[in-house]
């Protein structure tokens, strides 16, 4: 599975932007995907996922900032960052899965649960 991220950029304390995930070939109304991130020195961590039936899933520190969505006609996963903080630079990664032989809402955000992995889009949060 093809994975291609774009839309990260750089900008100033509290804008928006809308990375997003092209998918090619894969298809997102029965598959589960996650948009992770991966700060400087971090470990890749889990932000949002969403589920074939369109459930969304959040980690806390970006509940009520960042909106998972999916458009299944272009097959294509987005993520709206809004309020954006220093704290959010990161490279964010979209992941992709065709089925969970674990529990979604156990694994959803975990980096177990993937197959696929796209090569990231960096996102630069300046004051």
């Amino acid at each position: 599975v093809q994975l291609v991220e774009f839309g990260g950029t750089s900008v100033r304390v509290g804008g928006s932007l809308r990375p997003t995930c092209l998918a090619p070939g894969y298809a997102v109304s029965t598959g589960y995907m996650a948009w992770f991130c991966q700060a400087p020195g971090e470990a890749r961590v889990g932000d949002a996922a969403i589920n074939l039936e369109g459930s969304t899933t959040y980690t806390d520190p970006v509940k009520g900032h960042f909106t998972n969505s999916k458009d299944i006609a272009r097959n294509t996963l987005y993520i709206q960052m809004n309020s954006l903080e220093p704290e959010d630079t990161a490279i964010y990664y979209c992941a992709a899965a065709p089925s969970f032989s674990r529990g979604w809402k156990s694994w959803a955000l975990r980096k177990e649960g993937y197959d696929d992995w796209g090569q990231g889009t960096q996102v630069t949060v300046s004051s």
